[in-house]
């Protein structure tokens, strides 16, 4: 372990643009993110920076038929591929950034969240626009949870900071904690299961606005 207290800042890629997107009204840049972890930087005034892992899976660019009127959608000339691969290509060349990428699978169409919803408070015959791309991301949250296992078993660390909202990474956390290193959740004001609070051992509270 060096000298001086070390902590890392380890961000759950797909929470972070969902909720920066929410909150920012448009993709988040790298910048934007940059941004967040330099302020999550000045609670920990006498530590030395590690590293800041961003944890993601490239956008997929798949060509889909919906299933009702035989359009085709070009996933990568959408907007949603282009923000994707520049946020990633950039964040990589920011300093002190290092991406860990997962997969991403394409199912083909489902049902919309929304659709659903309206065919539940009243019958109607289905419409192409009721489907929406069936994509998953596969390995984030395992390279999440290998990494902070990582640091803990090597004593890198004494501190990680992990921006996310997502309750599977409980044992991880539990893990690190019992190897004496400290956890500090950053939810970024989501809602969150109270399992992963309660297994952190501090909660950030970091302003994400005018970012």
């Amino acid at each position: 372990m060096p000298n001086s207290p070390r902590f890392a800042i380890l961000l759950d890629g797909g929470f972070v643009r969902k909720v920066l997107k929410r909150r920012l009204r448009r993709y988040a840049t790298a910048d934007n993110i940059e941004e967040l972890c330099t302020r999550i930087s000045v609670s920990f005034p006498d530590y030395e920076l590690l590293r800041i892992y961003f944890y993601d899976a490239p956008p997929a660019a798949d060509i889909l038929t919906n299933p009702l009127d035989r359009s085709t959608l070009d996933l990568g000339q959408t907007a949603e591929f282009r923000q994707g691969t520049s946020l990633l290509s950039k964040l990589e060349m920011k300093p002190n950034f290092a991406l860990r990428r997962g997969e991403t699978t394409t199912h083909g169409w489902k049902l919309g969240s929304q659709a659903t919803k309206n065919l539940m408070q009243a019958q109607r015959p289905l419409a192409a626009q009721d489907f929406i791309p069936d994509i998953e991301q596969k390995g984030v949250d395992l390279r999440i949870g290998i990494d902070i296992a990582r640091f803990a078993l090597r004593d890198m660390v004494n501190a990680l900071v992990i921006v996310t909202g997502d309750s599977d990474l409980v044992p991880a956390f539990k893990f690190a904690r019992r190897e004496g290193v400290r956890i500090y959740l950053e939810h970024l004001g989501h809602s969150v299961n109270p399992t992963l609070k309660a297994h952190a051992d501090i909660l950030l509270s970091t302003r994400i606005d005018n970012l």
